[in-house]
């Protein structure tokens, strides 16, 4: 059997002699000319990148556009969305209530936030406050409580009272953004400070991270930003900004490549900043220490490039293994906009990667480029080429199985027969209406068009808003009148008329 000591001099011996000897200048530049290739190869408007080792940073640069056609051009202080990055800074922030005592990390989270409630009883009372961090309470996504009705951080908690379990506590995986914002909630009780101000207070401030915003309402007055984007036809165009703000500890952050810089030195520093501990040891182990596993389904297609032998989620990090390293990661998206931040904390590496165009997944090709440039693997590999082919077969599949021919057959009810307005218990109203003889459907802030695809069924597009994917719905009937309506994997029950 081979030792790992072995295995380690097989590889190294695989990488050309000159790339060995390779100066670290020599490869910063390497993968400097590489990330721009790699935006080019995937249209992407615009790129910011850092990369940190060893407590220096090695390269902090941006490629690209903030705006498509404008000129303006990325830099390291260019503004973006972390998105869900930001969930490993809300546990960070739990750590340091852990650590002063306030709480513990086993603590039932209604010792803490009485007010918590799920459908439940039982479970209710089981959930741990770790349990917020780790995406398996028991419930399925309920993201459109915040992206479609946008409702306020308090009502969507209080919604979720009425979400029935999709599995049993601790029983499975399911990404869930709300029950950040239940920690959110917890910390604001014990710490008497909001969630934005104990983060600006006990992380953004002592890193001197002074272009962060812990929302997008407390951004807008910051020039430098990049502009969301998306596929539209064929054609990349801007679009407006989402925002994350109503379930912010989930994935509100805003902030820049040299921010972020400073916050992989501090992940990979053992959470200090100028030797001073920020987090006790004890609990920054706690924070990366695998807490579930995570099933083929419920992690990322670069699974079948990466080939991991685990993989896990920690207190707001995914984890696996990479050619025998241990790596922990985070992706964030957004609508038009997408970031990553990985770290291997065993070699004292990480890389933070911005981009402007929704879902452009070059953020894992230039991740794994880093690490394998910077470390003892082979550097030739294109990831991007690769990660390309894998995206669009996805992609091709997806579309096969989502477009089909459809061929409108007559409508079952007429459309005065359909207008009305549809409610569903844990999300709220849907308005269906007509409009110079069209057919339209109202969920939340958010309306789409209906076109007939047969009988009852009806397809769901939306013209004022063409970045969103389309979908389908249908109408249900006790075979005199329309009853309810199912869409999003809801049923929404009729108003009595």
């Amino acid at each position: 059997m081979l030792r790992p000591f072995s295995l380690l001099l097989i590889s190294l011996l695989a990488i050309p002699f000159y790339l060995q000897s390779q100066s670290l200048q020599e490869k910063v530049t390497m993968l400097d000319q590489y990330i721009e290739q790699a935006r080019e190869q995937w249209n992407v408007p615009g790129l910011s990148v850092a990369i940190v080792k060893d407590g220096e940073l090695l390269l902090m640069a941006g490629y690209g556009e903030r705006e498509l056609g404008s000129g303006r051009k990325v830099d390291g202080k260019t503004l973006f969305a972390i998105c869900s990055t930001t969930k490993a800074m809300t546990s960070a922030a739990m750590a340091m209530l852990v650590d002063e005592g306030k709480l513990d990390w086993d603590d039932p989270v209604t010792d803490h936030f009485p007010g918590f409630q799920l459908s439940d009883p039982y479970i209710t009372r089981s959930v741990r406050i770790r349990d917020l961090f780790t995406h398996n309470v028991g419930l399925g996504n309920a993201d459109l409580l915040w992206y479609a009705w946008q409702y306020e951080p308090a009502e969507i908690i209080d919604r979720v009272a009425d979400l029935e379990m999709s599995y049993p506590l601790r029983g499975g995986y399911t990404y869930q953004n709300i029950m950040y914002a239940v920690a959110g909630t917890v910390m604001e009780n014990v710490s008497g400070q909001t969630w934005a101000d104990f983060l600006q207070e006990r992380i953004f401030d002592p890193l001197e991270m002074n272009n962060t915003f812990p929302t997008l309402e407390k951004s807008m007055n910051y020039s430098n930003r990049s502009v969301a984007h998306h596929r539209v036809d064929g054609d990349i165009v801007p679009i407006p900004d989402a925002s994350a703000d109503p379930i912010a500890p989930a994935g509100a952050v805003w902030s820049c490549a040299e921010d972020m810089q400073k916050w992989m030195k501090f992940v990979l520093d053992s959470a200090r900043v100028n030797g001073e501990r920020l987090i006790s040891q004890e609990n920054y182990m706690e924070w990366l220490k695998p807490q579930i596993i995570v099933s083929d389904a419920g992690f990322y297609p670069t699974q079948r490039l990466t080939q991991p032998h685990w993989k896990t989620y920690a207190l707001g990090w995914f984890q696996h293994d990479y050619m025998g390293r241990a790596v922990s990661f985070h992706t964030g998206s957004l609508q038009g906009t997408v970031a990553i931040i990985g770290v291997i904390p065993d070699e004292g590496l990480g890389v933070y990667v911005f981009g402007n165009l929704d879902h452009a997944e070059v953020r894992h090709a230039i991740m794994y480029k880093v690490f394998d440039v910077l470390g003892p693997v082979d550097p030739q590999r294109d990831w991007s080429t690769e990660l390309i082919a894998l995206y669009d077969k996805l992609r091709i599949d997806r579309e096969a199985q989502s477009n089909g021919h459809y061929e409108a057959k007559e409508a079952a009810f007429s459309i005065q027969e359909l207008e009305g307005n549809y409610t569903n218990t844990v999300l709220g109203e849907a308005i269906v209406f007509a409009k110079e003889g069209k057919l339209f459907l109202t969920t939340g802030e958010i309306t789409a068009q209906l076109e007939l695809e047969s009988h009852t069924k009806y397809r769901v597009i939306y013209p004022d808003q063409p970045w969103r994917r389309n979908g389908s719905m249908q109408f249900k009937d006790d075979g005199y009148k329309v009853v309810s309506l199912e869409i999003y994997g809801q049923t929404f029950v009729r108003d009595k008329m």
